[in-house]
Order: C-alpha cells, then structure tokens, then sequence
C-alpha cells in the first residue's frame, strides 16, 4: 500500500454521545469498586488457553502417541493457538490485560511465541485499524489479499465475482501469511498504511529474529528430529494447526466490520471524516452472538467489537457487562447499534456482503440495503 494522506475526524461535533458513553462506563467501575483490568475469571481463561495449545504440544513431544494421536492434537493446538490470540495477547497488547505494563508485555509475547509478531501487530492492529477503521487505503485489516475486496471503494477485479468462496480458503491461510510473509513484510515497508518513512527500533528487529527462530526451533526442527515422524507427517500436523487457527481468527475477525449495516466511509476534500471519531466507530463496527456464553468466553471481546472499539483499554472480561451501557446510550443519541443475534446470522451477512463486494453491478449505496 503507498502512503496516502492521514485522515483526521471533526471531533468538534457529537461531543455529547462521546462523553455520555465514558461517564457511564465509568460510572459502572467506580460504583461496584472494580478494575477495568482483567479479573480471576480471566486469568483462569489464559491458563487454560494457554494448555490448550501448549498441553497438546506436550503430549506430541513426549513421543508415547500413535501418528492419528499426534495429528488430533494439532488441531487442538490451533483451536488453542487462536484463543491465545483472542483472549490473551489481544487484550495485552492493547495494554488492557493490567495496569501493569510489564505484565502486558509479557503477555503480549505469547503472540510472539505462536508465531506472529506484537510489535507490527501494534502498529497495523491497535493503532491504523483502531483509528481509521474501514476506511478504503487506511485500515489494513481491508487489505488480506488482492482477490479478496473487503472495502466497496477498492478497485473491481473479474476474479471478485467469486470471493464469497475464495475468502474463507484465504482466511485459512492467515495464520501462515502471519507466520512466514506478513510480519517480515511490515518490517521492510517503507510506509504502513498513512504512516510515511516508518522505521523500526533495532531492539524490535532484533525480538523479530529471535522469535521466529524460537518458534521455527520448537514447530518445525525439535519434532522432526526428536518424533519418530517423517516430514510429511510434520507437515499434515502443521497444516492442521494453521488452517484451524487461520480459518478461525480469519471468520470472528472479519464478522466486526466486513458484513451489511456497518458503513465504509470516505474522506472528504481536505481529509476528513465529518464525524466525531466514536461515531466512525460506531457505525463501522458490528457485535454478535452477544448471549453465546461459550462463544464469549473463548473469542474475549471480538464479538463485542462496538465496546472494544470504544474501550480497547478496558479488558474484555468487561465487555458484557459495559455493552447494555453503550447501547442503551446510542439509542438515546439515535446512533446505529449494529449487531447479528447468533454466530451463523453474523457468518451469513459476511457471506452476503462478500457476494455484494464481488459483484461488478454493486454500487456503494447498495452497501445498507
């Protein structure tokens, strides 16, 4: 992506909504004494997600498991290689985990470990996609791949008119793109999104490096020569782990902003988004499957993505509780709440979404209807 012109927004206007909503949010903490960090339910999830991913890792490792064995355990470990990445790093690095920086950032590196790296997550993730979220050349969550068109506004191409099909093969590959290209990718680009000449710490190339060796060591060279497996068998089982975590990350990503309802808004002729910025975030943001007890506790926030979008420094143990806030507020203000009741409903409407996108007879103001 070539470096455009930073966005900026007229936050001179809906001032009201904007400090309702945090008095509010507020409001609740202080009233019942609570920290808007995580809590002991949280703490007992990131346990738990973290043997999800490294228990199995143990077991194959350990050599006493037929070859069927080891390969169910991998896609264990993808399951729980996205939670990790749902419920722990996200919320670390986005400094929400605790108030404790270096908490936070210990924690952050289970992304490091799993593969990815935080640093450039930090950049493309809390910060562009954060602030300039579904804005066509500004958000980098809309740019997963040339095939792909997630924003109305990027150039029509024929092989479009089937990504409702080609998207979920490609969110697959996520976990893989991440582990092998992105990250390395990033690094070497001279511009991010609106950020120009963007260069990078030594410390952060020097983590890069050392990161992915250690992950590349323990995935790929340890089995291979410690498990009476060949390298087919390695594979199989690495293939399992990333189509699993990727199709999942994938999917629950893209089910926050890419779906009918949410807007896709331009710029205007000097830049600017002519609404406040929580307004932006409001109705380019979509929640789901908001009463799905076990969808909530293994994705954390992401299904809560108007509150995480509002909040991201409050820890998504929260979000339940603080959304009947943010909604019941947007309604007083007459602002979209966007949201789809179950999981399927918010999978359909992408599928929709995606057809509508690759269809060289859609034009944007089709986008809502």
């Amino acid at each position: 992506m070539s470096s455009v012109e930073r966005v900026t927004f007229n936050n001179s206007t809906s001032r009201e909504f904007s400090q309702t909503v945090k008095q509010r949010v507020n409001q609740y903490f202080e009233e019942r004494n609570l920290s808007k960090n995580a809590n002991l339910q949280m703490v007992i999830k990131t346990v738990v997600m973290l043997t999800l991913y490294f228990g199995p890792y143990a077991l194959i490792m350990s050599g006493s498991l037929s070859v069927g064995a080891m390969w169910f355990l991998t896609f264990i470990m993808g399951i729980g290689m996205a939670g990790i990445g749902f419920s722990v790093s996200h919320d670390a690095l986005h400094g929400a985990y605790s108030s404790n920086k270096y908490i936070n950032r210990a924690l952050g590196y289970t992304f490091d470990l799993v593969g990815a790296n935080g640093y450039i997550w930090k950049i493309t993730h809390n910060i562009i996609h954060h602030t300039y979220t579904n804005i066509h050349e500004h958000d980098e969550d809309l740019e997963v791949a040339e095939f792909i068109r997630l924003s109305p506004h990027s150039e029509y191409k024929p092989i479009h008119r089937v990504q409702h099909i080609l998207a979920f093969f490609a969110y697959s590959l996520s976990t893989f793109f991440w582990v092998f290209i992105k990250d390395y990718k990033h690094f070497a680009k001279d511009n991010i999104g609106p950020y120009e000449n963007k260069t990078h710490p030594t410390s952060e190339w020097i983590i890069l490096f050392v990161t992915k060796a250690i992950y590349y060591t323990y995935m790929l060279v340890l089995p291979l020569l410690l498990l009476d497996i060949t390298w087919v068998h390695l594979l199989v089982g690495f293939t399992t782990l990333h189509l699993t975590a990727g199709l999942t990350v994938g999917i629950v990503f893209q089910l926050a902003h890419v779906v009918e309802g949410t807007d896709h808004p331009l710029p205007d002729e000097d830049n600017m988004i002519d609404e406040h910025w929580m307004i932006h975030e409001m109705v380019t943001t979509n929640n789901f499957a908001r009463d799905n007890k076990a969808l909530c506790w293994f994705v954390g926030g992401l299904n809560f993505q108007i509150e995480h979008h509002l909040f991201p420094r409050i820890c998504s143990v929260h979000y339940p509780a603080i959304s009947h806030i943010v909604e019941q507020t947007a309604d007083e203000f007459d602002i979209p709440y966007n949201q789809h009741d179950t999981f399927f409903e918010a999978v359909a409407s992408h599928y929709r979404t995606l057809k509508k996108f690759g269809d060289p007879e859609f034009t944007y103001s089709e986008a809502h209807t």
